[in-house]
């Protein structure tokens, strides 16, 4: 055997090997690119629903929170609209005046269709009362039982700063710390 014929067939195998390897190389580097666009698609689509379950959450704590939330300050006098009640008026007219107490108007509704329109026009009914004392009155009707409910509080929105903090920060303290009278 010459060494020319060794060295062909030696030859075209290592041909042969070099394009296995070149068609190999190409097909894994397809399945990566493959592989990488269905990862960039699912990371995508993760963001995506990320997002839309974030704004689904936001948009449920916007609907769950009122615009204008009940009172959260403690009532200073509460009057309940029962048969046997004074008229709301005569009732507002022995309350001390004070502008920066807030007069909130509460109605209950039960699960029939008219309920709900019947609370309105006695929530309604007890704000007229109270305009006509000069007075505003917030509305707020919740599903439940009892009686309509009217409370004055110290939790206007509209207040500069709370009642009793400025009082309070109006009083020299001491070197301790300590508010002088």
């Amino acid at each position: 055997m010459s060494a020319r014929v060794a060295t062909s067939w030696q030859t075209s195998l290592a041909d042969l090997s070099l394009i296995l390897f070149m068609i190999a190389a190409a097909a894994l580097s397809r399945q990566e690119n493959d592989r990488r666009q269905d990862i960039d698609r699912r990371q995508a689509i993760d963001r995506r629903q990320a997002i839309d379950r974030r704004q689904d959450s936001d948009r449920r704590q916007e609907l769950a929170q009122p615009a204008d939330a009940p009172a959260s300050a403690a009532p200073l006098a509460v009057y309940l609209a029962t048969p046997d009640a004074p008229p709301l008026g005569a009732w507002l007219a022995r309350q001390a005046a004070d502008p920066r107490q807030r007069l909130t108007v509460t109605t209950f509704y039960g699960p029939t269709p008219t309920a709900l329109p019947a609370a309105l026009a006695e929530a309604a009914r007890l704000a007229r009362a109270a305009g006509a004392m000069g007075l505003r009155a917030r509305v707020v009707a919740e599903p439940g039982r009892g009686p309509a409910r009217v409370a004055l509080a110290f939790d206007d929105p509209a207040l500069p700063e709370p009642v009793a903090r400025s009082l309070l920060e109006s009083r020299p303290a001491s070197s301790e710390g300590i508010s002088a009278p």
